[in-house]
């Protein structure tokens, strides 16, 4: 997809362009936490509090850039490359709202995280269900266990399953929108459980699939 490169950089230069705008209208210590109530438990300096989710954003953005450079299976990448580049820009979206959150919190909008993160976290989730399902043998990127670096096989099992869990665990955290002090156990609790349950996984079909060579 030509298109995402270039989406990537607009929202790169809408951050930064929202963040120089509000910066001299934003008070002297601005919101960077809530807890679990949505309530802000935690500030910042307001330079540090508005300049850090920016160099996040263009650090990490700069850093799964040159991950396929790097990785001696870089050539796979090629295979599911729109579906990566997607990703970067889904998770530059997801810090761009995360500023926003900040930026309104200190003119005045206070919008309940509660609302928020499980929609934004969900998506991210749902997001990363389709990469799952695309993603190639590589050395960063997916469910990278002993077992599925060891087996092409294991890898497109572990990750056709994976990419089922992720989208399930995205819908979840939406359900944390009408959860309101327990929102953060409809994003956490899912997302361990596929984390857990995808490394054991990737384990069993490993040693079936070792188990059937040594039958055979």
């Amino acid at each position: 997809m030509k298109l995402i490169r270039p989406a990537i950089a607009l929202v790169l230069i809408i951050t930064a362009a929202l963040t120089i705008v509000a910066y001299p209208v934003m008070p002297d210590v601005v919101a960077s936490h809530w807890n679990a109530a949505g309530e802000l438990d935690g500030t910042m300096q307001k330079f540090w509090g508005l300049a850090l989710i920016p160099l996040l954003m263009y650090g990490f953005c700069a850093l799964l850039a040159v991950l396929p450079c790097i990785d001696p299976l870089r050539k796979n990448y090629e295979k599911f490359r729109d579906y990566y580049e997607g990703f970067i820009l889904v998770f530059a979206a997801f810090l761009f709202f995360i500023q926003l959150q900040i930026i309104l919190w200190g003119t005045g909008t206070r919008v309940s995280p509660n609302l928020i993160m499980p929609v934004m976290i969900g998506g991210l989730f749902i997001y990363i269900g389709f990469l799952m399902e695309h993603a190639e043998p590589n050395w960063f990127v997916g469910i990278r266990t002993p077992w599925t670096l060891s087996s092409e096989t294991v890898w497109k099992k572990t990750h056709r399953k994976g990419a089922t869990l992720f989208k399930l665990a995205g819908a979840v955290s939406f359900i944390g929108i009408l959860a309101g002090i327990y929102a953060w156990l409809f994003i956490l609790v899912p997302a361990i459980a596929v984390a857990v349950y995808t490394v054991v996984y990737s384990y069993v079909e490993f040693r079936r699939e070792q188990a059937a060579m040594e039958g055979g």
